[in-house]
């Protein structure tokens, strides 16, 4: 599956119709970024039943802003419209594929159980 370039326009739609998305926060100036991309277009054609997306953040300032993105690249995993990991930095391939299994792995039913016990 090929990289969803989100904007704006279309987050809600994309996080609210699909149950496991990943996001790269990025920048056409930022060389890591440039690095990084070609690791994340290989590992998406692992994953058909994940929506990887792309966040420019150049033209989506607001969205970056509402993941308090302060470097990039920064990656973003959303699985049942909760955020479950946050965090900048360029991984390496199987860092990456190592993250997928984690999220996947997380008891997405506990932790909502366990995040409205705290609010």
């Amino acid at each position: 599956m090929s990289t969803v370039e989100l904007t704006a326009a279309n987050f809600d739609q994309v996080v609210s119709e699909n149950d496991f998305v990943i996001i790269d926060f990025w920048a056409g100036w930022c060389m890591p970024c440039r690095q990084f991309a070609p690791t994340y277009e290989k590992v998406s054609g692992n994953h058909d039943d994940i929506v990887f997306a792309s966040v420019d953040t150049e033209a989506e300032q607001q969205l970056a802003a509402a993941f308090d993105v302060r470097s990039i690249p920064t990656l973003a995993v959303i699985r049942d419209q909760t955020v479950i990991y946050a965090q900048p930095g360029a991984l390496p391939e199987k860092t990456l594929e190592d993250l997928i299994q984690q999220a996947r792995d997380i008891d997405m039913d506990k932790l909502k159980e366990e995040a409205a016990k705290e609010a």
